[in-house]
């Protein structure tokens, strides 16, 4: 039976509601029926679709209590605001879990792969508790918060932000120990007057939930490195810096990623506080290189064996829609799908290019693409822009979705084009008819602009499913 996170009297307590019905223990907290476990608290938030319609659902799955802030069917926690209550809930698991040491991350690009593979070198090193998939906003970092068992000696959490001002509140929740930025780049600078030093700025704010004594962890090679140093120190913290010069702390020397039969990893090659270190990774992504340093140094942060730390980083893999590679058999053999379709951004895009450039294929290079979103008026220019690096990493084919990648494919020579389309749905079954035996196909784009419709059309191919 698993051990009770919240009694009603405790979470009564902590948000100064009011108990209606019978005494409950939850095991854990919810706040969407689809991913309800036996045992929840489920929290009726507000929004397009208002939680409290929802309670009766939930109760058949099995919740046992409910935060409300109107009348529902069981038992419940009365308040006046849920999402009010959430934040005061996640902070009382703060406060109770006093030994914990926590861990924020933040950052323009990778922020999901750098927290999961925090979470991976804590998990080696005792009672760990983290972020789950993107779980980085408003909602996400207090539900995080409040799900901390009250035994946790090492936790680490992802915060986003797509507005100045967004992180501040969700820091001060965490009150983190140590914090990373892994990098600044034009990311929702549509939202900045100032463009890409306003999202800086906004990254920064992550420092000043900072714990006393916290620890900053900064990208030296990052072109606002000196931003966020200042904006560091204002806030009192320690620095650690990575990155591929002198000096760093952690510095990465060389990354050499590994293709074939015996699966794919990296060999890193770095100096870790002026030592000598080298270890494998199974990702092979160039960013890799960096992200490692940066985890390396955040779990020290968190007092994790440096031992744990490597075979964290060792076992560590690509995450859906970040890298993940599936072999999808057709007529005649087999083609290899990087699916990076979760999200993209200029940094991202072009360092996802870069690394299928580094690879040896006996088919081609093949890439679908979608919009990348948020980036204002110069949107259709960093689209554009990204002809340079397909030329330069020998792309084959390339296949164009949404009305901001027109500018790249008009910028494309006819020799590179595959084809365009105005949406992902339309450009999937191209992409589809187009893979052959022994290509390599990557898919990219933002997340709301569809590209993961390209990466299922893709797999459904290894069904059968060709159309």
């Amino acid at each position: 039976m698993a051990e009770s996170l919240w009694t009603s009297e405790e979470i009564a307590a902590a948000t100064g509601g009011k108990l209606a019905g019978q005494p409950f223990s939850a095991t854990g907290v919810s706040i969407d029926t689809r991913t309800i476990e036996p045992g929840d608290l489920f929290v009726a938030l507000g929004g397009v679709r208002d939680g409290h319609e929802f309670v009766e659902q939930a109760m058949e799955k099995g919740v046992v209590g409910t935060l409300a802030s109107r009348t529902v069917a069981g038992s419940a926690v009365m308040v006046p605001d849920t999402l009010s209550a959430l934040e005061k809930l996640g902070a009382a698991a703060r406060d109770r879990a006093a030994q914990a040491r926590r861990g924020a991350v933040t950052g323009s690009v990778g922020k999901t792969s750098v927290t999961q593979a925090i979470a991976a070198g804590l998990k080696l090193a005792g009672r760990w508790h983290s972020s789950v998939k993107s779980y980085n906003n408003h909602i996400g970092v207090p539900l995080t918060l409040a799900r901390m068992p009250r035994d946790t000696e090492r936790a680490v959490f992802e915060i986003g932000m797509n507005h100045a001002e967004e992180i501040s509140p969700l820091t001060r929740m965490v009150r983190p120990h140590a914090a990373v930025v892994t990098t600044v780049g034009p990311v929702h600078t549509e939202n900045f007057a100032d463009g890409e030093a306003g999202v800086a700025r906004a990254k920064a704010e992550v420092f000043e939930g900072l714990a006393p004594g916290g620890i900053a962890v900064l990208n030296a090679d990052n072109r606002w490195f000196e931003l966020l140093k200042a904006e560091a120190l204002a806030a009192g913290a320690k620095i650690r810096t990575f990155g591929t010069g002198e000096g760093c702390d952690a510095r990465l020397i060389d990354f050499q990623p590994t293709h074939g039969p015996g699966g794919d990893h990296a060999a890193v090659q770095a100096r870790f506080h002026g030592k000598g270190l080298d270890f494998p990774i199974l990702q092979t992504g160039q960013h890799w290189g960096l992200n490692s340093m940066a985890v390396l140094l955040m779990l020290e942060a968190l007092d994790v064996d440096l031992g744990d730390s490597l075979a964290a980083l060792g076992s560590f893999e690509p995450l859906e829609g970040r890298g993940a590679e599936t072999t999808v058999a057709v007529k005649g053999g087999a083609f290899t799908l990087i699916d990076e379709s979760y999200n993209a951004n200029p940094i991202s895009m072009a360092s996802a290019i870069a690394t299928l450039g580094l690879r040896m294929t006996a088919g081609r290079r093949i890439v679908a693409l979608t919009d990348m979103l948020e980036l204002g008026a110069e949107g259709p220019g960093f689209h554009a822009a990204l002809a340079e690096p397909l030329e330069a990493a020998q792309v084959d084919l390339v296949f164009c979705a949404g009305p901001l990648m027109k500018s790249l494919f008009d910028a494309l020579p006819s020799t590179r084009r595959g084809a365009y389309a105005e949406t992902a749905a339309e450009i999937a079954p191209q992409v589809a008819r187009a893979a052959e035996p022994g290509d390599l196909v990557m898919v990219k784009g933002s997340n709301g602009s569809k590209a993961g419709l390209i990466a299922q059309a893709l797999v459904a191919l290894g069904t059968g499913e060709r159309g």
